[in-house]
């Protein structure tokens, strides 16, 4: 994977060089007339080289959000600094003109003290447009005993509120037969569509709902949790149901997962979420992911439900929105790459609301990989 990004301006554009101007008449969050989406389209990907801020390598970009005009990326570490990014993206019906990720902000505790190893580990971030603060989760970490949480913190990083998790959301190394499992926890976000919430999803079945997907059909349920602003607690649940692991490890290897990665509530009780699939031994990065879009009006509130087994239970609906494999020719090496985060973005200068994914690179942890941006366009 040599050649870092396919089209628009040259590297220098990361920085300053091209205008951000994405010829929009309308670059106002999408809040309003939201709730018909019935397709996307692809617009374009853009890869991001590797760069720094301050010494600091970007990478690791397992969520996005947007808000007048500015971008927001959090960077899913656990090692000091832990930080979110400001970003500069720009883009028109025909592709990206502008990707600038120019500023980086350390997350603290509550005391404005940077945070220690192992504290945290970010996964979403999102912009709250009424308080004007940032919300992210954590995964926190499993085997060692670390609690994931929903965290809220200032633009200049410093931690402000941490909501109060269910009993069955938290670390239990004491017992193997329920609980969240390391590194399945809480993946996506999204702030409510009447904005006095926010939604947080797990990536896998907790212990007692469920085994983790696998090739083979599984009742494989995740929570998706309502938590209240004013008291800092969870309201409501519903259940999601996985898709099976999309391939067969190959080449020898056996790693295989199927998770929930990412959340919009776009309307009353409707999401779109991110579905990924992976398994080991691609050279296409053995990723498989889909948009759903999913309807939980009538499902089950399983917030005191101590399994999902349970026949009683009612999920949410889900439909396939779009799915990457239809795009993965169009993409750089034909790698539909490690998506982790969901937004809509601006809308386009017709007025046609717009989505925009992202990858963790996992800072080439295992294998070259990718920071991959790739906008949609909305058709109503």
């Amino acid at each position: 994977m040599i050649h870092l990004f396919k089209k628009t301006c040259i590297l220098a554009l990361l920085f300053t060089s091209c205008s951000s101007n994405n010829n929009n008449t309308d670059s106002t969050p999408i809040v309003d007339n939201q709730n018909t989406i019935s397709a996307i389209e692809f617009i374009d990907e853009f890869v991001i080289p590797v760069q720094e801020i301050n010494g600091v390598p970007i990478g690791g970009l397992s969520g996005i959000d947007y808000h007048n005009n500015k971008w927001y990326l959090i960077c899913d570490t656990s090692v000091p600094p832990i930080r979110y990014y400001e970003a500069d993206i720009a883009y028109t019906k025909d592709g990206f003109s502008n990707v600038a990720i120019n500023t980086m902000v350390e997350i603290k505790d509550e005391t404005g003290a940077p945070l220690e190893t192992g504290i945290v580990d970010p996964e979403a971030i999102r912009f709250d447009t009424v308080s004007g603060t940032i919300l992210y989760t954590s995964e926190g970490s499993i085997v060692n005993n670390i609690d994931p949480a929903l965290l809220e913190i200032s633009t200049n990083g410093n931690q402000i509120k941490s909501y109060t998790l269910p009993d069955n959301f938290k670390a239990n190394n004491s017992d193997d037969t329920k609980g969240p499992r390391h590194n399945g926890v809480l993946e996506g976000l999204s702030l409510s569509y009447n904005t006095e919430g926010y939604w947080v999803s797990f990536e896998l079945p907790l212990t007692e709902d469920g085994p983790e997907p696998t090739t083979v059909d599984t009742q494989s349920p995740v929570r998706i949790t309502y938590f209240d602003k004013t008291s800092a607690t969870a309201q409501r649940q519903f259940a999601y149901e996985l898709d099976p692991v999309a391939r067969e490890a190959t080449l020898g290897t056996t790693f295989e997962v199927n998770g929930l990665v990412e959340i919009i509530e776009y309307d009353e009780n409707k999401f779109l979420t991110l579905e990924r699939s992976f398994a080991s031994g691609y050279l296409d990065g053995g990723n498989n992911v889909k948009i759903y879009k999913v309807d939980a009006t009538n499902a089950t509130n399983t917030l005191t439900t101590e399994t999902l087994t349970s026949t009683t239970v009612v999920q949410a609906e889900k439909t396939l929105l779009f799915d990457f494999e239809t795009i993965r020719s169009q993409l750089t090496n034909n790698t539909v790459d490690n998506l982790e985060g969901i937004t809509f973005g601006p809308k386009l200068a017709d007025g046609s609301r717009t989505i925009v994914v992202i990858s963790d690179n996992n800072f080439n942890s295992f294998l070259p990989q990718l920071n991959q941006l790739i906008a949609f366009k909305v058709i109503p």
